[in-house]
């Protein structure tokens, strides 16, 4: 049973022992991290895709081009992956791959209901963008009382509900963050982190498909928000 609490660090440290050095990941690669965790990609399957892309780079005549980013793994990663849920298909009778809950998998209520309070209290402290219309402040507010709400059940009970249920619950709060920073940030400010977003995908983007390309740079912005705004990430993957 994969672990997928150290679903982030487990690919980082990988990639930079294939690579040979403690190459600094960048935010492509970051964001390109969320995106395979967003899709339920197994970690063995990330890491399995990252040894089958050196590899390739390995057995090349000429290594003018260097692995250099995530990205160059992309399709190696999505091929382990699919060859995972083939072999899933045939011995468990279909089991989605994604995250798994139980014991011992860093899920515990304690921790949750920490985790929850904690970006409660982030939330609150915000310094937060006021524009007409949408209040960012109010959906904080609300969100940082859902999240305080949700705490205060788990610690309550001793366990929490179903782990798929939180999480789905957490996404919606998260969304509804990223729509009203979307609408009170200005839009040249938008249009720029776009472009810089374009300008890093751009050595990756014969190794996706345009709507990977259009995920990550959704994810792009969503991720320089939440640093400009000193925001937390919701979901249960980022405890």
């Amino acid at each position: 049973m994969e672990n997928y609490f150290n679903y982030f660090t487990e690919i980082e440290e990988h990639f930079q022992r294939r690579f040979g050095s403690l190459l600094l990941l960048s935010t492509v690669d970051w964001v390109l991290m969320e995106a395979w965790k967003d899709a339920g990609i197994p970690l063995e399957a990330v890491l399995r895709g990252i040894d089958a892309t050196f590899e390739h780079y390995e057995r090349r005549p000429s290594k003018t081009r260097k692995v250099n980013g995530l990205g160059f793994c992309s399709q190696e990663v999505l091929a382990a992956a699919e060859d995972m849920k083939e072999a899933a298909v045939g011995v468990a009778g279909g089991e989605p791959l994604g995250p798994k809950s139980g014991a011992g998998q860093g899920f515990e209520p304690e921790r949750i209901a920490a985790f929850l309070r904690r970006n409660a209290d982030l939330l609150q402290a915000a310094k937060l963008p006021r524009t007409t219309g949408i209040s960012v402040h109010a959906v904080a507010e609300n969100s940082s009382a859902t999240l305080r709400k949700l705490a205060e059940e788990i610690a309550r009970t001793k366990a929490p509900s179903r782990l798929e249920d939180l999480e789905r619950h957490l996404t919606v709060l998260e969304e509804k963050l990223f729509a009203a920073l979307l609408t009170a940030t200005p839009d040249e400010e938008i249009v720029t982190v776009r472009a810089r977003a374009d300008q890093d995908l751009a050595p990756y983007r014969r190794k996706m498909t345009a709507p990977q390309i259009e995920q990550l740079q959704k994810q792009y912005v969503h991720k320089r928000l939440l640093e400009k705004y000193k925001l937390p990430r919701l979901s249960l993957f980022y405890m």
